[in-house]
């Protein structure tokens, strides 16, 4: 997995796949979602920081 964040465009990418995509689908007007054959290439979120889902931050599991 690779994240990459674009600070001037504030636009945030997680990639789970090298292979090549062949789908796009856009979930609402800043969410869009690459496929590869085999399932999500990539997750991109424009003006990221603005909705809130930069800096990601993760929570521990409760045990």
């Amino acid at each position: 997995m690779r994240i990459r964040y674009d600070e001037q465009d504030d636009i945030l990418c997680i990639g789970f796949s090298e292979e090549p995509i062949v789908r796009d689908v856009s979930l609402g007007w800043n969410v869009n979602i690459g496929f590869t054959a085999n399932g999500i290439a990539e997750i991109t979120i424009l003006d990221a920081r603005t909705a809130g889902h930069w800096p990601i931050e993760i929570e521990p599991s409760p045990q």
